[in-house]
């Protein structure tokens, strides 16, 4: 096999390993062997998590993908519904025969436009949704529940993720009042096999029966927390392990008092990590980690404020053992500004992955979100489902300046796109006025792109009081990886002889 040949493998290896689910085309012009060429994704899958349960659940769906330059023409991207589980669903075990999923539920029309779709019951099932060409690169979409009443009632969101092979939810709960579930999708044409791990404060909770649990092909199974262990805990960390195949993963977090919401995956451990976005009216928040490791970590706790990097009073530091969930209640600690943690080891640097539970409003009239710890921005995020009113981005610059340009995408039912470029100060978090389509007709998406300076984190709230109750939640913004390093070949490729 020739060298450019081996070349070539090895970018499209690399591809996969990033996205989950990539292909790509050869480069389209030569270049010198050993350098790298940035090319779009041409195919790509994400997975959405059954929505609800509730009978008076209201659902929408948002896709939408940012026009990329070289991304060429042509391609589609569509949302169907994955097969349900016949039993198991809340007993560990997945026993269920799935089937490949049937007519599209959305299909999205064109690049730089969103594309919506609404059902409502708590029958709606969990999506499989896949791009290809110039729908792939960047490609978001957004699942966003009310529930009027009830367990967890609120505003309940997700971005919809891409299949993968393990994920870490610290926050999780198995507490009386709590009612949590780990939603497994698997998008595939064989069954995987997974292992749910639970931690608590005293580390590994006693349970059999989150071992080799069957996701059937093309299915969804909702696997109760509770179900796995007869521990109450308040406090937990759930590790998601994929022994073959792939899935995607979500908790879903419902509370009988404070709401609820869904909580992604924390980003890979890591010894330094940011959580973005805590709402400047937050009235409780409380951070959880855990160190997966064999060795404990001593973590400095910092906010990120509109002035600069502040530490709480009377929690400057969190001691995490190996192996065991550490937890700090940081009260209402934005005092009404913006406001994103910042999480940095004390002395040695030991991988750690966080999450944080956000309450607003008092007493009766409380909901919940989570912000897990994420990414940074890199070089292009977006967000969908905004809305000309209670959208709030908040962008963080946590240890240089930096400047973004924020795009606003024409409306899903008419308007046109708008951009703003900001100015972030090192160590600080702004909510920015973010741009909205002129002329705006239904809901847009944000794309935020990385412009000069550090690295920038970001989230997005949504929020809708209903008879008094703040309902919000919570979405951060990785990088899309729209984009992928690929190195370039001696020649064109399609001279080479066979």
């Amino acid at each position: 096999m020739n060298r450019t040949t081996v070349s070539l493998i090895a970018g499209t290896a690399a591809l996969a390993a990033v996205t989950g689910f990539a292909t790509l085309s050869s480069p389209k012009a030569a270049g010198t062997a050993g350098t790298a060429v940035a090319l779009p994704v041409e195919r790509t899958s994400l997975l959405c998590p059954q929505p609800s349960t509730s009978d008076i659940a209201e659902t929408s769906y948002t896709s939408f993908t940012p026009v990329t330059k070289d991304a060429g023409s042509g391609g589609r991207a569509e949302l169907q519904a994955a097969a349900e589980e016949s039993d198991g669903k809340s007993k560990g075990k997945g026993k269920g025969k799935g089937k490949k999923a049937g007519k599209p539920v959305l299909e999205p029309g064109e690049p730089g436009k969103p594309a919506t779709g609404d059902t409502s019951g708590g029958d709606a099932p969990a999506l499989v949704g896949t791009a290809e060409g110039e729908f792939a690169p960047g490609w978001t979409v957004q699942e966003t529940t009310e529930v009027a009443a009830g367990s967890g009632r609120g505003l309940q969101g997700v971005n919809c993720s891409a299949p993968d092979t393990e994920f870490w939810f610290p926050g999780a709960s198995t507490a009386a009042d709590r009612t949590d579930y780990v939603h497994l999708t698997n998008p595939d044409d064989s069954a995987a096999v997974v292992d749910i791990e639970l931690y608590g404060k005293d580390g590994a909770l006693d349970s059999t029966l989150g071992e080799g649990i069957t996701v059937a092909p093309h299915s969804s199974d909702p696997i109760l927390l509770s179900t796995l262990t007869e521990e109450k805990q308040e406090n937990l960390t759930v590790h998601v392990n994929v022994r073959s195949g792939r899935v995607g993963a979500a908790v879903q977090a419902l509370d009988d008092k404070l709401g609820g919401d869904w909580l992604a995956a924390s980003t890979d451990p890591s010894g330094s990590l940011v959580l973005p976005g805590i709402p400047k009216d937050a009235t409780a928040v409380r951070l959880v980690a855990f160190a997966p490791g064999d060795s404990d970590a001593d973590l400095k706790v910092q906010l990120a404020s509109p002035s600069g990097l502040i530490t709480p009073a009377g929690n400057e530091t969190l001691h995490v053992k190996a192996g065991m969930t550490a937890s700090a209640d940081l009260g209402d600690v934005t005092r009404g500004e913006a406001g994103s943690l910042v999480l940095t080891p004390t002395d040695t640097s030991v991988p750690v992955v966080a999450a944080l539970r956000v309450v607003r409003g008092k007493g009766d009239d409380q909901e919940t979100a989570f912000i897990p710890a994420t990414r940074p921005v890199g070089t292009r995020a977006t967000v969908a489902d905004n809305s000309a009113k209670g959208t709030t981005l908040s962008l963080t610059a946590p240890t240089r300046g930096a400047t973004v340009k924020v795009t606003a995408s024409a409306g899903s039912e008419g308007g046109e796109a708008v951009s703003k470029t900001f100015t972030l100060k090192a160590g600080t978090t702004q909510n920015v006025e973010a741009p909205t389509p002129t002329g705006l007709k239904g809901t847009y998406a944000l794309t935020v792109e990385h412009v000069s300076g550090g690295p920038v984190y970001g989230a997005r709230t949504l929020a809708a009081t209903e008879d008094g109750v703040p309902g919000f939640t919570i979405q951060a913004l990785p990088n899309d990886r729209g984009m992928v390093a690929v190195p370039e070949a001696d020649q064109d490729l399609s001279v080479l002889q066979k």
